[in-house]
């Protein structure tokens, strides 16, 4: 397996530090509002990250946080007028509510910020005591000038920052780049009691102390969007390392950024849509094919035209499934052949490299194509096909509600048969051929389904 990191800025032979065992952090959100569909896009993806490797026989755990104290937050709670604790656990129900609604499994550590102001707190003395922590003015900065090899992740250079800071730039910093580790707390804020007077702890410094206390000194993987890889995670190695002389995460992913119909979203520009907007107007499965089908760390167009296709092209895996009634067999233990086998080598060598979805998602069309196929197979070998279109499928987080919705599509159809058969029915009572149009409502009767003529036309219902 080969996975792009953004530290070397190329593809590495993906290697864990525990055997069989993947140690992942993945940022998670800041819970002071319902959360956008761009950040939807790496819940979605390392979701499927997880599941790839649990297929692969690796034991994965995933770690998660949630900010619940954030400036954001302190904002959202004057808005609306409730304590900062009340928005974030309004926040948080939404957040494992719009996750589970888009089949994303919940992750095994889910730590919030504020159960680790204490971890938090440690941290930030001992980088005071070891020289790159220094108080001014009530708060404590971290300073990256200390640090030789500091901005290795996002490539940026002290001098660079240095000249492109503000003109208005914070006189309590010895360098502009220097970020907050403790903020002096500001009259009716949430804060804590530590060494440096009453606060509350910088967000750079919450996802070190979380990801550590979960998955150790180093863990194998961090992601998270493109957005923050400056100066998010850069903060955070330059605090993980100056501690522990250790890098925090060996394998650095980033997944691309998210525009709408080719502009930045923007509540300006009134193109801003949360996942729960989305939705209501789409099923999971297909906002998941949506971004799955691009390479996760390509930037990706949202529009109207394009979820659609993606909804279609869900739609079809269905109809593959339907026609060879998977329902009727869908526990039998699988028996691939060569040809299946092949097309688990190639979905494999899809995934494999650096979790390309998009070839991996045109393997499942190709098993699509073949369950079609009568021609070329047998019952036999296209039930073979509707195992695996089903078991590849899951791992790309496809397949959740199966059975519901196989039904679903199998009553929908049911239904249009019986609205067909009654169109011939009233075609043959105009031309009146009584014979055969009572002949159509004897038989739907035999089969539970009783016709009553109206002045309006014919209606029927299914008489148990």
């Amino acid at each position: 397996m080969k996975i792009y990191n953004t530290m070397t800025r190329k593809k590495e032979e993906f290697k864990t530090i525990e055997k069989n065992t993947v140690k992942m952090y993945v940022c998670g959100p800041t819970v002071y509002n319902y959360f956008h569909i761009g950040n939807a896009r790496p819940f979605l993806f390392f979701d499927v990250v997880r599941r790839y490797f649990e297929y692969a026989g690796y034991k994965v755990i995933y770690t998660q946080n949630m900010t619940d104290i954030d400036d954001k937050l302190i904002e959202q709670s004057k808005k609306e007028n409730i304590p900062v604790s009340k928005i974030a656990e309004k926040y948080i129900k939404a957040f494992y509510e719009d996750t589970a609604a888009l089949d994303i499994k919940k992750v095994d550590h889910q730590p919030k910020a504020t159960e680790f102001i204490g971890e938090m707190i440690k941290l930030i003395r001992e980088l005071e005591e070891k020289g790159y922590a220094y108080q001014s003015g009530g708060d404590v900065y971290f300073s990256v000038s200390k640090m030789k090899d500091y901005g290795k992740l996002s490539g940026k250079k002290l001098d660079e920052l240095r000249a492109g800071a503000r003109v208005e730039e914070n006189v309590q910093k010895q360098h502009p780049a220097d970020f907050t580790l403790w903020k002096k707390a500001k009259p009716g804020e949430p804060k804590w009691k530590s060494p440096w007077g009453e606060g509350r702890p910088g967000w750079h410094t919450e996802c070190v102390v979380m990801s550590r206390h979960y998955l150790g000194e180093t863990f194998d993987i961090h992601g998270g969007g493109s957005d923050l890889v400056f100066p998010h995670h850069e903060n955070e190695i330059a605090q993980a390392e100056a501690v522990s002389g250790k890098p925090l995460a060996n394998y650095w992913m980033h997944n691309g950024y998210l525009n709408i119909e080719g502009e930045k979203m923007s509540k300006s520009l009134n193109n801003f849509f949360t996942a729960r907007d989305i939705l209501k107007k789409y099923d999971a499965e297909a906002i998941r094919y949506f971004f799955l089908s691009k390479h996760y760390r390509s930037p990706i167009d949202f529009n109207e035209n394009i979820i659609k296709e993606s909804s279609q092209a869900v739609k079809n895996f269905y109809a593959a499934l339907s026609e060879i009634d998977f329902l009727s067999f869908k526990d039998e233990k699988p028996a691939y052949d060569e040809s299946q086998k092949e097309l688990i080598a190639k979905f494999k060598a899809a995934m494999e490299d650096d979790f390309n979805t998009a070839k991996a998602i045109a393997v499942l069309f190709e098993i699509s194509k073949a369950i079609k196929n009568v021609q070329k197979y047998n019952e036999k070998q296209r039930k073979q096909f509707a195992l695996l279109l089903v078991e590849l499928g899951k791992v790309l987080g496809f397949f959740s509600s199966l059975e519901e919705k196989l039904r679903n599509n199998l009553d929908n159809i049911s239904k249009d048969l019986i609205e067909l058969m009654l169109k011939y029915r009233t075609m043959f009572k105009k031309e009146k051929n009584w014979e055969k149009a009572d002949l159509i409502r004897d038989d739907l009767k035999k089969l539970g389904i009783e016709i009553k003529d109206t002045p309006e036309g014919s209606i029927w219902e299914i008489k148990k």
